[in-house]
């Protein structure tokens, strides 16, 4: 049974990363990155996985969850007396995408450095040769999804049997993708022993037959689940016309800002970002007909900042952890009401504010009157237009638009999916807390440079002002730097 004993009450004083029982070196790190105070659901596990004990954390996407299960993992690792051997990880993360783990292993591997630990990540979409050749020389951890480290299993490029802390993250998701018998073929191979950690939004679609069969006697932690509200998240629906819902998007769109638009379809994401650059807006696209290659350029481009319009498939609901999108667009509402709420967890992340917006045509009224009650949430629902007031007070800020002459030719010689030349610096900022200092700002939307796409089709699209609230940016020094420009503690 698992212990769901109340959480101690937190003290009056804000905790820091020096309260908990830290390695000197990996405290040193977090500091100097500017990192001194942990998320609630840090505080809460931190101090029963850095015990060894099995723990299960509940928190919706944006809660803090990555360095909740980095910190136990690495300290444990950094106290072991074992060695890693070749083809023998001592600790493995499982996550269910490709984007996911790779902002896991920019959120570890700073920290790994530091401590004298080796990781790697392994993933299907690229050639495995680098993954066999780092698992031969030895690593410490493995992050992987579970498809290709089922493969390098097979092949017997890679052991289980000395890992001693297993990670799995955004598990719900994980079965909602049906990776579920894969995830127990790999924790069977697995000691028994060791600690195990679980994270997930939810308790359904069968991760709770996976904490029953794998952990022992788990510490539950339950901060802010899927359905808790968000005090800093604005919720508004869009009722228009089919002639004018391209409009509408293009215009909030244009506003200032970093924006994640989601279709419901590949060819609905690929066709809106070629009609939003058709029309002056620089946008990119991430859905799952890109090669890995385009996909990681392209998140690396909207991460860093040098893109601030994204248009993606529910590959990116919860594969994106990017600071500083202050607008979620459904161009498409979702099917699901989980799909909803994964998806508007791309804003209002770690304490920050922000909009989601829906676009409802006449067809769509009932069912998406359905979906935001399943979700929990009461948007403002208004008719509109192009020209409406409201989308000035949804995304304020002038529109900026791009004469096709003016964009920088796109780099890698990709004419889809490639990520943009050029254009704004990199703004992207860390979503843990750290020391601040300076002000916010993003780049500028009118000089962002991007590749066009091909296809035509549905539209989608969304806005941030930089007359919105949002969170000061750090100065960051090059070592905070190294640790991704995408969201922290996530």
């Amino acid at each position: 049974m698992a212990d769901r004993r109340p959480s101690v009450p937190a003290p009056t004083a804000t905790p820091t990363f020096g309260d908990f029982d830290l390695p000197a070196p990996l405290l040193a790190a977090l500091t100097d990155a500017g990192l001194v105070s942990p998320f609630p659901i840090q505080s809460a596990t931190l101090p029963d996985s850095l015990a060894g004990r099995d723990v299960l954390g509940r928190g919706r996407t944006g809660s803090g969850k990555t360095y909740a299960f980095v910190l136990p993992l690495l300290s444990r690792l950094a106290g072991s007396p074992r060695r890693t051997r070749p083809g023998r990880p001592r600790a493995l993360v499982l996550a269910p995408t490709r984007e996911l783990v790779t902002q896991i292993e920019a959120s570890l591997a700073p920290l790994a450095d530091a401590l004298g630990l080796r990781s790697t990540t392994v993933f299907g979409g690229v050639k495995a040769n680098r993954q066999v050749q780092a698992l031969r020389q030895g690593v410490d951890v493995v992050l992987a999804c579970p498809g290709r480290l089922e493969d390098l299993m097979r092949s017997g490029h890679v052991d289980l049997g000395s890992v001693e802390v297993t990670v799995l993250d955004e598990a719900d998701h994980m079965a909602d993708l049906g990776f579920l018998p894969g995830v127990k073929r790999i924790l069977d191979r697995t000691p028994d022993g060791g600690q195990r950690m679980l994270f997930s939004a939810t308790l359904d679609s069968g991760v709770d037959v996976l904490v029953k069969r794998y952990l022992h006697d788990p510490v539950v932690h339950s901060v802010d689940s899927d359905r808790s509200p968000v005090g800093t998240m604005t919720h508004h629906v869009l009722h228009v016309d089919k002639t004018a819902r391209l409009d509408v998007i293009t215009d909030l769109a244009a506003a200032p800002g970093r924006t994640v638009l989601f279709t419901r379809t590949k060819h609905g994401a690929k066709a809106l970002a070629r009609q939003l650059n058709s029309r002056g807006v620089p946008a990119i696209e991430l859905h799952g007909n890109l090669s890995q290659g385009a996909r990681t350029r392209n998140l690396e481009a909207f991460s860093s900042g040098r893109a601030t319009t994204l248009v993606a498939t529910d590959i990116a609901a919860r594969g994106i952890h990017v600071d500083d999108v202050g607008l979620v667009v459904h161009a498409d509402p979702p099917v699901e009401h989980k799909a909803y709420l994964h998806r508007s967890g791309r804003t209002a992340r770690a304490g920050a504010s922000g909009t989601v917006v829906t676009m409802m045509l006449d067809a769509q009224v009932s069912d998406v009157r359905a979906l935001t009650r399943k979700a929990g949430i009461k948007p403002t629902i208004t008719r509109v237009s192009v020209g409406h007031a409201v989308l000035q007070d949804i995304a304020p800020g002038e529109r900026s638009f791009v004469a096709p002459t003016e964009r920088p030719a796109p780099s890698g010689g990709r004419s889809n999916g490639g990520t943009p030349a050029g254009g704004a610096k990199p703004t992207g900022r860390g979503g843990q807390r750290r020391r601040r200092g300076g002000s916010s700002g993003r780049g500028t939307t009118a000089k962002t440079g991007t590749t066009g796409t091909t296809g035509g089709g549905k539209p989608s699209g969304s806005g941030r002002s930089e007359g919105r609230k949002r969170p000061a940016s750090s100065g960051r020094s090059h070592s905070a730097a190294s640790f991704s420009s995408s969201t922290r503690g996530r």
